[in-house]
């Protein structure tokens, strides 16, 4: 259907626009004067007649049908002067426009959707255009940030349709909600994130609800960091807001563009687990063959009539080495139907080892907009099908988006206007994530045969689906590798399932319906004072399903069906009245007071069968083989009621003071303690307008400072205690108080910021820089921490804890070549902070926020950056690993020692853009330097012999896994307690040497370091002389390239950047953003994607 409404929607714009058709036409191209470079998207309007016009394309081309009793057109662009042409008599008309130095930079959205000159901001804020978001043509518009904005942090998944977390200047709260705040057009927009699992725990990423927001539809973003920049919206914009401002009909007549993008993705087996081809199946010399070969001996089972058996209930690769003249049976000889059925196949690895599971992925975005109006007002309607397909089978993420916008000038007055939003999401067979079944990764990189072939596989799949094959009785058509003892007849699934199984049976389908947008009226009662009234509303409802069908295994669950539901409804209600007005000759003031309503409700509830389903492959709760013992049911409602005010005092357009308070009235904070205040002092000083005479190789130099304080609400239902429901008792219901104890004097958390900045520009703004330090700390932190047992509870709720950021922000810019016809230019940021954790409560010097298998922990430690990531580690003399008497490493006998941490040390992006004529090339480098990460991968891929680093030959040239007396074995590198180097040769021929068995956890803590090529796109515009002779304004084709290339990483096998649950549980929420970073286990490889976009004009 959303195919169908995309092509009647692109027809009537099509036929509208026909009807738009003037009497004569006027061409021409638009250059700078400077560089005689063309200038895209410059508006070209009759002049007297603004509802006739056109703007120019890619190459500054335009064309413009005008009645012929029109005389001028005027020609106008953002940083440009605007200047008019006389058409009499003529229908060529180009022009050369002139910079106009008092526009450069002069607008840019802040909070409240506020519009400031750049010369009063004393923040800092970062704008970039729409374009730069989709330049990648990445159907997530938060990804579309991505290297591009200086102190922003994104921890991403590289699951379909997966989440990012999005942080702005470093870890702020270890209880509460660490990401920015969104805000579309004045909507502040839930960005939860409803992923299962956590941690190294099995679940689904069912994405952010940021990602939501229309890509194509964006016209700016704004990065708000600071607390000044961002204290007017109080508590909630404590972490950062991200503004983002979409599109608005142009008065100059009827517009349609159209876009339509088609990309393909491989996996990048860079980033996936390089195999040993060598050793088949087994965990050493453990099984019952009695053959004196001494690379033999134990390696197989036998079964009755002396044949040599694979161990399939088996699930590593430390067996016998690969001989074509050996014959074996293995785990297809066993099921009924296949080519290999009672046969024994040389022992040789497998043709199609799991790289050649993936398959290719193909994402469509297509979008049409049309807009258009006059002098009495504007619309714009849009919409977007947007198709993704995985590289896992049975993968799909389809989103359908309309969009609206409108305004209306009902009188010289009064103005009203509406922005309104609706998605359609609908998710089939995302990713699963951590450590268990769901997640492949976790069996392809960590547990597995390297004789399973998957093509075979795929025809056991097949034939247990076909109710005829006598293969469909074998687990209910799950016919996998991994058998518990087929020689004995047993064929059930021990540990994993077949991996089509997984994809095409126990696969989770998900849909959320969203409704977002605003409705404002404005009434000028004056030229100096307006009143401006404001209703934002953002609503969703969420169905997530998961299944295990029978027939699967049960090492992890039975089979089961699961369901949840969830809505969630926020309003906001806004009143200000805004002012600006000139003092006197040399001072100017402008501002604003206000008043917010904030009213937010949540619901959810969530069913699970219990005891495995009744009937196979019907997923309902009333399928359940037992009683449901409970329903988990949530319900909440809270707001916050606010006043603020902002003033901003101007002296010669030079100097400005601002100054912001604001009183918020919180629900869920205790009466007493939720009323607080949010206080921000900003100066800026704007030297280059008293040095411009004397200066003029300064284009524009700034100097600013601030101070602010905001703040953080508690979450829903922490200061009174509630019960929970629990399995009935007989007929009785029962309820219990939950394990935490609530605080009835809870306060909100504080952050004081102080910030200071220099803004430079040179050359007529071919070099510059914006560079910032600050300094944020965060006290008062909401935190559940440890109580004894005999209070009844194990953790109480406190304020306690500070952490401080610390960090220096630089964006800079540079042309370095500018001629007639071609133009470089480098845009570039960089970011350090540094954060650490000064106290917490007393009688704490440590808080685990997160734990993970291998007894592997996430804490926040005092004196240290928040982080810490907590394990074994080896015992060292003189800086080197100490090796024991038996050639193995001596470890610690606790899992205290600090192994690593999470932060990075800097984070930068590069971005080139060449431009030739009609061409442009412009590429994205991003950068993270410093940061750890343990892998869980790493520890059991290396015990299980999978990677290739576990075979090969050792330092006497013979295969390190022969025996230690036929030359095998290698010497671990290190020194004995005395310091003499280790000479001790220890046996590689069975389970365990490299990974977990005999290391500790910090033998698998790597750096998180990468360089990558983020985005590419070469862009081409058709010359205006083959549009003239068209219907069309604009044709620009790009091919388009997104994580190309890592450059550099410094993980083995796997994209640094995936987590365990990537942004999973990591936004919004009440979650402190933390869970699963620095954990990789089962990490998705990274996609390599390149595609096609076309974009008309009409």
């Amino acid at each position: 259907m959303s195919k169908h409404l995309f092509w009647v929607i692109l027809l009537l714009a099509g036929f509208c626009h026909q009807a738009w058709a003037q009497d004569r036409n006027i061409s021409g191209k638009i250059t700078d004067r400077a560089t005689g470079q063309g200038l895209p998207g410059v508006t070209i309007i009759v002049k007297g007649m603004p509802t006739i016009g056109t703007s120019s394309n890619a190459d500054g081309a335009y064309s413009l049908s005008v009645p012929s009793t029109a005389t001028t057109l005027v020609y106008s662009f953002v940083g440009y002067a605007t200047q008019e042409a006389t058409i009499t008599g003529v229908n060529t008309v180009s022009v050369a426009l002139a910079t106009d130095t008092k526009q450069l930079n002069e607008v840019v959205v802040t909070a409240l959707g506020v519009e400031k000159n750049r010369n009063q901001l004393a923040f800092a804020a970062t704008q970039i255009e729409g374009g730069e978001v989709t330049q990648g043509r990445n159907p997530d518009a938060v990804r579309g940030l991505e290297g591009k904005v200086a102190g922003l942090d994104i921890v991403q998944s590289n699951a379909l349709g997966g989440s990012s977390n999005v942080v702005i200047r470093g870890i702020k709260s270890l209880g509460g909600n660490n990401s920015a705040l969104f805000v579309v057009d004045g909507v502040p927009i839930s960005n939860s994130n409803t992923s299962t699992g956590g941690g190294s725990a099995t679940g689904y990423d069912y994405g952010n609800a940021a990602s939501d927001v229309n890509p194509d539809d964006i016209a700016t973003v704004t990065v708000l960091k600071g607390s000044a920049a961002t204290a007017l919206y109080g508590s909630r914009g404590a972490q950062g807001v991200i503004l983002i401002t979409t599109k608005r009909g142009r008065k100059t007549g009827l517009g349609v563009t159209v876009n339509t993008t088609t990309t393909v993705g491989r996996a990048d087996l860079s980033t996936f687990i390089h195999y040993q081809k060598q050793y088949g199946a087994g965990y050493g010399r453990y099984y019952s063959n009695p053959s004196t070969d001494p690379n033999l001996n134990n390696r197989f089972d036998v079964d009755g009539s002396g044949a040599l058996v694979v161990p399939t209930y088996e699930d590593a690769s430390y067996g016998a080495a690969f001989n074509p003249n050996l014959m074996v049976r293995q785990w297809d000889s066993y099921v009924p139907g296949m080519a290999n059925f009672g046969k024994a196949t040389p022992w040789v690895a497998a043709a199609n080892d799991p790289t050649t599971f993936f398959q290719t992925a193909v994402s469509t975005l297509n979008s049409v907009f049309v807009d258009g109006g006059d002098d009495r007002g504007t619309f714009k309607i849009g919409f977007t099908d947007n198709n993704d397909k995985g590289y896992l089978a049975n993968s799909d993420v389809r989103k359908d988006q309309l969009n609206f916008a409108g305004t209306l000038n009902l009188s010289s007055k009064l103005t009203v206007s509406t922005n309104l939003n609706f998605s359609r999401t609908a998710g089939l067979g995302r990713y699963g994530t951590g450590y268990g079944s769901e997640n492949l990764m976790t069996n392809f990189r960590q547990w597995w045969e390297m004789n399973v072939d998957m093509k075979q596989l795929k025809q056991a799949y097949d034939m247990g689906q076909d109710p005829n094959n006598p293969a469909s009785g074998i687990n209910n058509g799950n016919v996998t590798w991994n058998f518990s003892n087929p020689s004995g007849g047993d064929l059930s699934a021990i540990y994993w399932n077949n991996p089509y199984w997984v994809r095409y049976q126990n696969y989770e389908q998900d849909t959320r319906y969203r409704t977002f947008g605003n409705v404002v009226a404005n009434y000028k009662f004056a030229n100096w004072f307006n009143v401006l009234g404001r209703v934002t509303g953002d609503s969703y409802d969420q169905l997530q399903e998961e299944r295990s069908a029978v027939g699967s295994t049960q090492a992890s669950y039975v089979p089961y069906y699961s369901r949840y539901n969830a809505t969630r409804r926020e309003f906001n209600y806004d009143l200000i009245g805004n002012f600006k007005f000139d003092l006197s000759p040399t001072f100017s003031l402008n501002g604003l007071i206000g008043t917010n309503m904030l009213r937010i409700s949540t619901t959810s509830i969530q069913g699970t069968t219990n005891g495995g389903l009744v009937i196979p492959g019907l997923y309902s709760l009333n399928n359940s083989a037992s009683p449901i013992p409970s329903i988990p049911e949530t319900q909440t409602n809270y707001g916050v009621d606010a006043v603020y005010a902002n003033a901003t005092l101007g002296f010669k357009n030079q100097v400005f003071l601002d100054l912001t308070v604001r009183r918020d009235l919180a629900s869920t904070l205790p009466t007493g303690n939720n009323i607080y205040y949010y206080p921000s002092v900003a100066l800026g000083y704007v030297f280059s307008e008293a040095l411009k005479d004397k200066t003029p190789w300064l284009s524009y130099g700034k100097a600013r400072i601030n101070y602010a304080e905001v703040g953080n609400f508690a979450p829903a239902l922490y200061v009174n205690s509630t019960y929970t429901s629990q399995p009935v008792f007989g007929t009785s219901p029962v309820y219990r108080l939950p394990t935490t104890r609530n605080n009835a004097d809870l306060r909100p958390e504080r952050t004081r910021s102080y910030e200071a900045g220099l803004e430079l520009a040179f050359l007529q703004n071919r070099l510059g820089f914006d560079a910032t330090v600050y300094q944020q700390s965060s006290f008062d932190q909401i935190l559940p921490v440890n109580v004894p047992a005999t209070t009844g509870y194990l953790y109480q709720v406190v304020n306690a804890g500070e952490i401080r950021n610390r960090g220096v922000e630089v964006g800079a810019f540079v042309t370095p070549v500018q001629t007639e016809g071609f133009k470089w230019t480098v845009n570039a940021n960089f970011t350090h902070n540094q954060n650490v954790l000064l106290s917490l409560p007393a009688g704490f010097d440590n808080l685990q926020l997160a734990t993970y298998q291998q007894g592997v922990s996430l804490n926040a430690t005092v004196g240290q950056p928040v982080g810490q990531l907590r394990g074994t580690d080896y015992i060292y003399t003189n800086g080197q690993r100490t090796v024991g008497a038996n050639g193995q490493y001596l470890q610690t006998t606790t899992a205290n020692a600090n192994i690593g941490n999470i932060n990075p040390r800097w984070r930068s992006g590069i971005t080139n853009t060449f431009t030739y004529k009609a061409v442009s090339l412009r590429f994205l480098i991003d950068i993270r330097t410093g940061g750890q990460i343990y892998s869980l991968d790493r520890a059991y891929g290396l015990a299980t012999g999978l990677a290739a680093e576990t075979a090969g030959n050792n330092d006497l040239g013979n295969p390190s896994r022969n025996t230690l007396a036929t030359g095998g074995g290698i010497i671990q590198p290190g020194v004995m307690a005395d310091g003499t180097p280790n000479t001790v040769r220890v046996n590689n021929a069975d389970y365990g040497l490299y990974g977990y068995v005999h290391n500790p956890n910090a033998g698998f803590v790597y750096d998180a370091s990468f360089v990558k090529l983020r985005e590419v796109a070469l862009t081409f515009a058709l010359p205006s002389t083959l549009l003239s002779k068209i219907a069309v304004k604009g044709i620009d084709f790009s091919i388009v390239g997104r994580n190309l290339w890592i450059i550099h990483k410094n993980l083995p096998d796997a994209d640094p950047e995936d987590l365990a649950t990537g942004g999973g549980g990591l936004a919004g929420g009440g979650s402190n953003g933390l869970a699963g970073q620095g954990f990789q286990s089962g990490a998705y490889p990274a996609m390599r994607t390149i595609g096609a976009n076309i974009r008309l004009s009409f």
